[in-house]
């Protein structure tokens, strides 16, 4: 039997209820949203505030219909380091202005050209694998997270990490499938305070860095504090990447497509959706954080309990604005451990590439018909293998603008999907047509 929405997006719930669903999805964005600054050298505070405001633009711009959460893009950290040592802050408010005015372009695009080429080069065996990859390629992420001491690539396996790591899962399991009303709505949430309390009794939770220096940030937000700059190098550094982010964003809203039972890229329209991304991006330049991108995380949360409801999420970056001005809260945000993210992440990351199976099965992919099987088969390797071109590294272009572009990962997989796609013969298509 198929499961309904507990909420659906013009749902408003109860005042308790509405509080504590917000703050579970502030929990699940929280880890990797502050992860971004924190390797960008750029403020959390401001990193809280513009993803916070971001959202609220995106409900504007959706009408109040998809269920996304907008928070720090990873796939901009490189490009934000490169632009902020080559020109400063202004070189990267500028940057992701000039990608936000990029997504709004392709939006133009989409809303005149329709969306029936889209539907064309992005059928159920394309989509699937693709949703898939934005689990799986963070599965690693989390598997370090719960294991690796300080959440390091390189860092040393310790048993404590791995044991508040499961209790934090184990809680989010068991709250998700036990309990009933109110508290079944709170997995996520639960499974962090039961393994933050599980890290102090491990000994891995650093208060030290809770200081009470003063209750409010001292924010400088960067509209009023630099000046933006536009140049064709810092284009060359950021616009590339927002092939990543843009097909992470379909994957997103396709992903909500299931959990729904509804086209958003019809209503309120693929090119509304992309249209507040692209002005969730230009705020966040404008406010001195990292590029916005719609949530995985927080996708996973509202398939995961079914509650999808759009006053939830606003009250959510309602949150996130308000503790962004928060000094102590953001200074004990750096206690959480990453074995805790860790251990909420692997159901949520999970969740997120089972939707993509989820997707071919709906959609009644063959897989008996060959096509299909190579088609599934090289978006999953080249995505979650995270294969890369670089242009600059192609004999004849090193020494040019091409030096500073290139593609990979989900975008690539993306690509060369829709290629195989549109080359491969149909043999289901020709039946159909006979």
């Amino acid at each position: 039997m198929e499961e309904k929405l507990i909420l659906d997006t013009h749902e408003k719930p109860q005042p308790l209820q509405w509080l504590s669903l917000s703050v579970q999805h502030v929990l699940a964005m929280f880890g990797a949203t502050i992860l971004v600054p924190m390797l960008t050298g750029l403020p959390v505070g401001l990193t809280l505030i513009s993803s916070g405001v971001g959202t609220l633009i995106y409900i504007l711009c959706t009408k109040g219909k998809v269920p996304m959460f907008m928070g720090s893009s990873f796939a901009f950290i490189s490009p934000i380091v490169a632009a902020s040592a080559s020109g400063g802050q202004g070189a990267v408010t500028g940057g992701l202005v000039m990608v936000g005015l990029l997504y709004l372009v392709i939006a133009m695009v989409i809303k005149f050209a329709g969306t029936g080429w889209v539907r064309k080069a992005l059928p159920p065996v394309v989509v699937g694998p693709t949703i898939m990859i934005i689990g799986l390629y963070l599965a690693p992420v989390a598997v370090r997270w719960s294991t690796q001491l300080g959440g390091a690539r390189d860092g040393a396996w310790t048993a404590s990490y791995v044991a508040v790591a499961l209790i934090t899962l184990i809680t989010a399991i068991i709250v998700s499938t036990y309990t009933k009303g109110l508290f079944q709505l709170l997995p996520i949430f639960f499974g962090m305070v039961v393994g933050y309390i599980a890290a102090i009794f491990f000994g891995i939770v650093d208060l030290s860095v809770w200081s009470f220096s003063g209750w409010f940030n001292n924010l400088e937000f960067a509209i009023f504090n630099y000046t933006p700059v536009f140049s064709f190098e810092i284009a060359a550094l950021m616009l590339p990447v927002a092939i990543v982010t843009i097909a992470e964003h379909l994957g997103d809203v396709l992903i909500l497509n299931g959990i729904l039972k509804r086209d958003l890229t019809k209503d309120p329209g693929l090119h509304r959706t992309i249209i507040g991304d692209g002005f969730a991006t230009m705020m966040a330049g404008l406010i001195g954080g990292p590029a916005n991108t719609s949530y995985g995380e927080n996708v996973g949360v509202v398939g995961l309990t079914k509650v999808a409801s759009v006053w939830v999420i606003g009250g959510a970056a309602i949150i996130a604005i308000i503790l962004g001005f928060i000094a102590p809260f953001t200074e004990l945000v750096a206690t959480i451990p990453f074995p805790v993210m860790g251990g909420v992440s692997i159901l949520l990351f999970g969740i997120i590439a089972s939707c993509g199976a989820r997707v071919m099965v709906d959609g009644k992919v063959n897989f008996a018909a060959q096509r299909n099987l190579i088609i599934a088969s090289v978006i999953l390797v080249i995505g979650v293998g995270n294969m890369y071109i670089h242009f600059g590294e192609i004999p004849g272009l090193s020494n040019t603008i091409f030096q500073y572009i290139s593609i990979g990962g989900m975008a690539l997989a993306v690509i060369v999907g829709i290629i195989l796609n549109l080359i491969l013969p149909d043999p289901d298509a020709k039946k159909e047509a006979e």
